[in-house]
């Protein structure tokens, strides 16, 4: 089954269809508002499965490294852990007291086992987000601040480049990562959008080393080379994609989640689970490693 074309992949309709990972031969999402953890199958579209619902928002899970079934999830106010059987179980609380009501967004495990996770207020206050690093066996700490709505983060195949988006300000940052320690230097600006293209959501990096983009209101997503330089565009059916993945059986397969959140009225693809095909495969999903029992 050829996807020349972005094609709607169930006949659900989320409100923020976010933080997509190909794990385990398998698509994972969240319907972020909705506190849902979903999936589905890779090769032909079908119904989405509801694995989890959480009664606080859920931006997104990172699979546990030997922990079959467990995820490591951006929830609520902090990180909590989601295990196979049981209820969450929290890691770190890490914008309950804030001057502003906050939340978590995207999150993800890079290379090396760390998880990231980005913060926002709900009223999208100018500063008010974090990006937040949880190392194995340490305490979360704040990795940049000054944000306003963080998405991503996205990490080259070595987890040593990350990219991090600011969706409001259609900002791009590129950074360099110690291995070691996950210090970040050297931030750069690598995309500064126009209000007219979108704001940057979610991202993933391929097997090239080329960077996709969802553009929030731009109805699109984007690949871009390492020197900023723009690849491809595919137009969608669908106002606001949010988050993307490349994965089935091939990692080719470039997966995009939208929002109907906020659009009135929305439209008939607004809210969808899209899927096109693409000629660069993506890379794994990176797993983050088992939080400290203490």
């Amino acid at each position: 089954m050829e996807l020349t074309e972005p094609t709607a992949w169930s006949t659900d309709r989320l409100e923020l269809g976010e933080g997509l990972r190909w794990v385990d031969d398998r698509l994972v999402l969240v319907d972020l508002l909705a506190g849902r953890l979903l999936e589905t199958g890779g090769d032909r579209p079908s119904p989405l499965r509801e694995l989890r619902r959480l009664d606080v928002p859920l931006g997104a899970v990172a699979p546990v490294a030997g922990s079959a079934g467990d995820w490591l999830a951006a929830a609520g106010t902090g990180i909590a852990l989601l295990p196979a059987t049981g209820g969450p179980r929290p890691v770190a609380e890490l914008v309950a007291d804030g001057p502003d009501p906050a939340r978590m967004n995207d999150a993800v495990a890079d290379p090396h086992g760390r998880f990231w996770a980005g913060s926002m207020t709900y009223a999208g206050v100018p500063g008010g987000g974090t990006l937040y690093r949880l190392a194995p066996g340490a305490a979360p700490v704040p990795a940049v601040t000054g944000l306003t709505v963080p998405n991503g983060p996205a990490f080259d195949a070595a987890g040593t480049t990350m990219y991090l988006a600011d969706s409001p300000r259609g900002e791009v940052d590129r950074f360099s990562v110690d291995p070691h320690t996950g210090a970040l230097h050297g931030r750069e600006p690598f995309l500064r959008l126009a209000a007219t293209d979108g704001g940057p959501d979610g991202m993933t990096v391929d097997a090239a080393g080329h960077l996709w983009v969802a553009l929030w209101g731009g109805s699109a997503v984007r690949r871009y080379r390492p020197d900023g330089a723009l690849d491809r565009e595919i137009r969608l059916p669908a106002t606001q994609p949010a988050g993307i993945c490349l994965g089935g059986p091939d990692l080719r397969r470039l997966f995009i989640g939208t929002a109907r959140h906020g659009l009135a009225p929305a439209g008939a693809l607004d809210g969808a689970l899209l899927a096109v095909d693409v000629p660069v495969p993506g890379l794994p999903t990176a797993l983050a490693a088992a939080p400290d029992a203490s």
